[in-house]
């Protein structure tokens, strides 16, 4: 098939050299503009646009797609790429932008959006960390046509993946990444041979995945320690989890934790034990048990070794 792609992160380059690897013809890219990274905020490309000149695809990089908005001409850039390509599907995978209706309706195809969550469930900017945060067993890959409303178009494929206890949203999201590499493949391969039919989603179940905020790091400990592990895993690494320690001025990241399989004995907030198996902290119920820490601007160490550098307060 004849396909444009839209889409930026990693999760999203995975899917397009996989699409390109099972032959179909990506005759365009759109991903978000180049943005500053690193110590000295050098411009960066996005991991979809490196994979697209390594393929030699073309790529353009608007800031918005609406023909009446902020950027008219770039919008307008978009769709003579689009109209001249006459692409039969848009693929679309944590693009960032809204795809406006000129976009939706233009292929024969329409649009397919790789969505990292069991839809109806987790509609919206973060379904894998909030999957993670409500102790959900399952998560998995949902191939939708894109509509006008938000991850709310029919279903094409859905395939599931199970939520370890341990795992974190950078272990679940590289996993989905790739079930969803090769689920994309399957429908284009279906949809070219014609043997594809769209079902709509059911009306019950749906919940909607908020952005993800700087201010959701601050551990609060009047939560159970069993909600703040998971908050801790769904977390890691972005916006990351943090609390404040004693003697320390700034706020320290935590990179890992568990429950302590006992009542906790004294005020939430309270340090019950420091040693080198970790902090146990007294929560609303029960004890976490912090195993990884990271003062600002320090490495990422296992309690052992951040004590050694930490004066306890008495």
């Amino acid at each position: 098939m004849r396909i444009a792609f839209a889409g930026t992160p990693q999760f999203a380059r995975l899917a397009l050299e996989s699409i390109l690897a099972a032959g179909h013809e990506v005759g365009l890219v759109l991903t978000q503009p180049d943005r500053p990274s690193g110590r000295g905020l050098k411009l960066m490309p996005s991991a979809v646009k490196q994979a697209a000149v390594a393929a030699g695809v073309p790529v353009l990089q608007a800031r918005s797609l609406r023909l009446d908005g902020k950027y008219p001409d770039e919008a307008q850039a978009v769709r003579h790429a689009l109209l001249a390509l006459a692409p039969e599907a848009i693929v679309v995978a944590a693009y960032g932008l809204i795809l406006p209706e000129w976009v939706l309706s233009l292929p024969r195809f329409g649009c397919l959006n790789i969505h990292a969550s069991l839809l109806p469930r987790w509609r919206g900017a973060a379904p894998i960390q909030r999957a993670i945060e409500a102790g959900d067993a399952r998560t998995g890959i949902t191939i939708m046509q894109m509509d006008a409303g938000l991850d709310t178009g029919d279903m094409l494929r859905v395939q599931s993946l199970e939520i370890g206890a341990t795992h974190n949203a950078a272990q679940v999201h590289d996993e989905l990444a790739v079930l969803g590499a090769g689920l994309i493949v399957q429908v284009l391969d279906e949809i070219a041979g014609g043997g594809l039919t769209a079902v709509p989603q059911p009306a019950e179940g749906v919940s909607y995945a908020a952005k993800l905020d700087k201010s959701e790091a601050a551990l609060d400990f009047l939560q159970s320690a069993a909600v703040l592990e998971r908050r801790i895993r769904a977390f890691n690494p972005v916006p990351g989890a943090s609390l404040r320690l004693p003697g320390l001025d700034d706020p320290v990241k935590v990179w890992s934790a568990e429950v302590l399989n006992r009542p906790a004995q004294k005020t939430p907030g309270e340090l019950e034990g420091v040693g080198p198996d970790g902090l146990d902290v007294a929560t609303a119920d029960g004890v976490l048990r912090v195993l990884e820490l990271q003062k600002a601007g320090g490495k990422r160490q296992p309690v052992a070794a951040f004590v050694q550098g930490w004066q306890i307060p008495a």
